[in-house]
This record gives C-alpha cells, sequence and structure tokens, in this order.
C-alpha cells in the first residue's frame, strides 16, 4: 500500500482558461485556479453548471493542454511534453470513470475491461484484467455482456476498466449520476476501498453527499475556488 500525502502528483497554478467564439466572443471558464492534490488523496471538486469543473477536469485529464498557468503531474511540467509523450502519460497515469459509463455495447465484461490495452497489449493482460474485475466485485459477470448488467453493474465495470494499467490516479466525472440513491453509495464506498488501497481519486460532483466520502473538497465558483474550500 502506498502511504498517504507522500509527494504532490497535481499541482496546479494559476490556471486560466478562455473560450473564444468564432464572432470572438470571449468566456473565461476559469480564472487562476491553484490546487496541490497529493499521493492518495481523494478529493471532491463540486460546483453548479457553468462553474468550471468540466474546464478543470480537461486539464487535469491532460485532455486540454491550451490554458494559461503551469500544470505539473506527477512532477513533470506538461507545457514541456510533446503530444505523444502527454498521451503516454495519461494512459499510464490516469484513469477515468464517467457517469455515462462508455461502455461497448454487445460485449462481455471482460471484453471491455480489455479495451486499454488495445494498443498496449502484455502477455499478462487477460490475469490483470480478471484481477480487476474481482476488485469490483463481478467476477461472477466476467461473460456477461453490458446490455445484461444493471447500471451500478455497468459503473463498477467501468471502474474495472479504468484500474486495468493500474493508474496511481482516478479521475472520476459525476459517476453516480444516472445510479438510485443506494447503488450510488455502493460505488462511493468501492471508491473508498481504492483510495486507502494507495490510489489517488479526483471526483467531480455536485451532490453533497457524494462529496462528503473525500478527504478534501473544494467548490468552483465562476471559475475560482470559493473561500473556505479546502486549501
Amino acid at each position: 500500500m502506498k502511504p498517504n500525502k507522500k509527494y504532490p502528483v497535481i499541482e496546479l497554478t494559476d490556471i486560466k482558461k478562455t473560450y473564444t467564439t468564432s464572432a470572438g466572443v470571449e468566456t473565461r471558464a476559469l480564472r487562476g485556479v491553484n490546487l496541490t492534490i497529493h499521493e492518495g488523496d481523494f478529493v471532491a471538486i463540486m460546483g453548479a453548471s457553468g462553474s468550471g469543473k468540466s474546464s478543470l477536469m480537461s486539464i487535469i485529464g491532460l485532455l486540454d493542454k491550451h490554458f494559461e498557468g503551469t500544470y505539473k503531474l506527477e512532477g513533470k511540467d506538461i507545457s514541456e511534453l510533446s503530444d505523444g509523450t502527454m498521451s503516454e502519460l495519461r494512459s499510464k497515469s490516469i484513469g477515468f470513470i464517467f457517469q455515462q459509463f462508455n461502455l461497448l455495447k454487445r460485449t462481455t465484461v471482460l471484453e471491455n475491461v480489455l479495451l486499454p490495452t488495445t494498443y498496449r497489449s502484455r502477455p499478462d493482460d487477460e490475469i490483470r484484467a480478471l484481477n480487476a474485475i474481482k476488485q469490483v466485485g463481478l467476477e461472477q459477470y466476467i461473460d456477461n455482456h453490458t446490455n445484461q448488467l444493471s447500471g451500478g453493474q455497468m459503473q463498477r465495470v467501468a471502474i474495472a476498466r479504468a484500474l486495468m494499467m493500474n493508474p496511481s490516479i482516478l479521475l472520476a466525472d459525476e459517476p453516480t449520476g444516472n445510479l438510485d440513491h443506494k447503488t450510488a453509495h455502493e460505488i462511493m464506498d468501492l471508491f473508498t476501498t481504492i483510495n486507502k488501497q494507495g490510489t489517488t481519486i479526483v471526483l467531480i460532483t455536485h451532490e453533497d453527499d457524494i462529496a462528503a466520502y473525500a478527504k478534501q473538497r473544494y467548490e468552483l465558483y465562476d471559475g475560482l475556488f470559493k473561500k473556505g474550500s479546502d486549501q
């Protein structure tokens, strides 16, 4: 198990993001965000629609490098990385979990979990996939197609897929948004277990009871963290 708060894995300094329409109209999505997340942290980022949550998640997830400020992921300044190196770092270090699950239909649980290995295969891929499926409690559904699963089970498949490459960070964007109350809390209990095993988790949510599972909580408002957030 990795020790908590060993070193910063995410360091955001004065991050600004501006969108410009074809008519030249500018919208400031982020207006100088500062955030440091350490190894083993479990962080919730909250905020209303339009607060900048999605823009911040895209930057943290290395899906958007067009911003002002400095972002260091595991000590590497991403502005200094080529697109290929950044893509490699993203696939190695970050696992993504989304509200919509993003599973392939008419394919088995095992096939979905193996998807990240399509371009980076290793001899032990299937063993690691089976271990990830067991970790989320779906070993009896390995050969089931995703359309045979409940919403909670599909999200567990998505979590297993995110864990497949043994990332140091999980980014979860509204992961309980399509789940009922009971199932949502079962999924959050699973996140808590994964975090206790050493994985850093960054959770985007608008629900107070879901954010309560995190160790630190930050609230975005108009592109900045509100005073009183855990900074």
